[in-house]
């Protein structure tokens, strides 16, 4: 999962994350990688429009967005 992230930060690509808080909610939030540091990693987050902090052992799963959000085909 570390793997993916990193790559995911090296191409600036969004990220849709299901994440367990350590207060055991899971949430689903979209993400852009800021930084990484030891089993840390900083993120912007779209769904709470701040900058976050999350722990690479909370992470439940990841997929790279796809398409962006209010385009109209």
């Amino acid at each position: 999962m570390q793997e993916q992230l990193i790559k995911a930060m090296q191409r600036n690509q969004l990220l849709d994350m299901m994440y367990i808080a350590n207060d055991g909610a899971v949430t689903k939030r979209r993400i852009k990688i800021i930084k990484m540091a030891g089993d840390k990693f900083q993120a912007y987050c779209f769904t709470k429009q701040a900058k976050r902090t999350f722990i690479f052992d909370n992470v439940l799963a990841i997929a790279p967005v796809a398409h962006k959000e209010g385009w109209v085909v």
